[in-house]
């Protein structure tokens, strides 16, 4: 039983954050919507137990969800990981989201595990505009990672680029390396001024469509978000651009987790934050139809147009 909003969504995916550490400090980093909540480097109690991400998956498997993507922070700080992959119920496609760091070491374990998919991190090719942007010394071992996640099969590997001011020079660069390299696919993702708070970083993500549709060898177009396809050489270049888009949020299948086990309908609100108790199956059960039922299109029903043009909060969902 596929659950379906009032706006006629259904929820077929969830993303879940196994904890907010992280060994990057990125300078536009929102941690899922959060803001930057990271605390000390250890593990903390208030993180979700395998056990209990184990149980919310197998409960939401009777929904219909057929997809998770592990995130962070970074989730390959879990020493369970692959445990919690292992146990994920077999109709799931499970997917991970990581800065690429420990991947040298462990890709192998994880295909073993069950993972089906990997996006690695990559805002430059250029080790000190990396370091710049990630507050990390780490290029090197990212690098290591991704070519370690070709090889243990986790074909194609994504490679995650935020696109704003401080990394749009590189992206030329990017898109020559993914056309090279067979196994490697590129998604650019529009950076989200609303989460980060600041809008100076912003760029024109129309003007980076114009250029990739002038190179491509092919573009294609998905069903879903319309959301376009460019194919240059061995590679594919894919751009994530939600702000403002009213199309982009008409179209999101997916619920949010929370480290501290609370559900959130929306990337961009944490007024819809909804914790799920101790995590038995009948409190994830009644808090996963509450927050499906609640769930409000970001662009164009919770933010309506002004009179000028911009955006202004829909009084119906204030408070909701």
């Amino acid at each position: 039983m596929v659950l379906v909003d009032d706006f006629g969504r259904e929820v077929t995916g969830v993303r879940i954050s196994l904890t907010d550490r992280c060994n990057f400090d990125c300078v536009y980093c929102h941690n899922e919507g959060l803001g930057d909540t990271r605390g000390p480097m250890d593990p903390a109690d208030e993180e979700m137990s395998a056990d209990d991400v184990v149980r919310f998956l197998e409960v939401v498997e009777g929904y219909g969800v057929e997809k998770v993507k592990f995130t962070g922070g970074e989730p390959m700080l879990r020493s369970d990981l692959e445990e919690i992959i292992r146990r994920t119920p077999d109709s799931m496609e499970t997917s991970l989201t990581t800065n690429g760091t420990f991947l040298g070491d462990r890709a192998e374990d994880l295909v073993a595990a069950g993972l089906d998919r990997v996006n690695v991190s990559q805002d430059a090719l250029d080790p000190e505009a990396f370091a710049q942007i990630t507050k990390s010394g780490a290029y090197d071992k990212v690098m290591e990672g991704v070519k370690a996640a070709v090889d243990a099969g986790l074909t194609p590997v994504k490679l995650n680029m935020v696109v704003f001011t401080k990394t749009a020079g590189h992206v030329e660069e990017m898109v020559e390396y993914v056309a090279e390299n067979e196994g490697l696919q590129l998604q650019l993702i529009q950076y989200m001024p609303e989460l980060t708070g600041r809008p100076e970083w912003n760029i024109d993500i129309e003007r980076v469509h114009r250029w990739l549709a002038d190179l491509a060898d092919e573009v294609e177009v998905r069903d879903m978000h319309h959301r376009r396809r460019y194919y240059v050489g061995e590679g594919m270049v894919e751009i994530v651009d939600p702000v403002e888009n009213p199309e982009f949020c008409a179209n999101c299948h997916r619920v949010r987790v929370t480290h501290q086990g609370y559900l959130k309908g929306c990337l961009n609100r944490n007024d819809d934050l909804r914790p799920m108790g101790e995590m038995t199956r009948e409190e994830i059960r009644e808090t996963f139809e509450a927050v499906v039922a609640n769930r409000v299109p970001y662009y164009g029903e919770y933010l309506v147009r002004d009179g000028d043009d911009g955006w202004t909060i829909n009084e119906e969902y204030i408070g909701a």
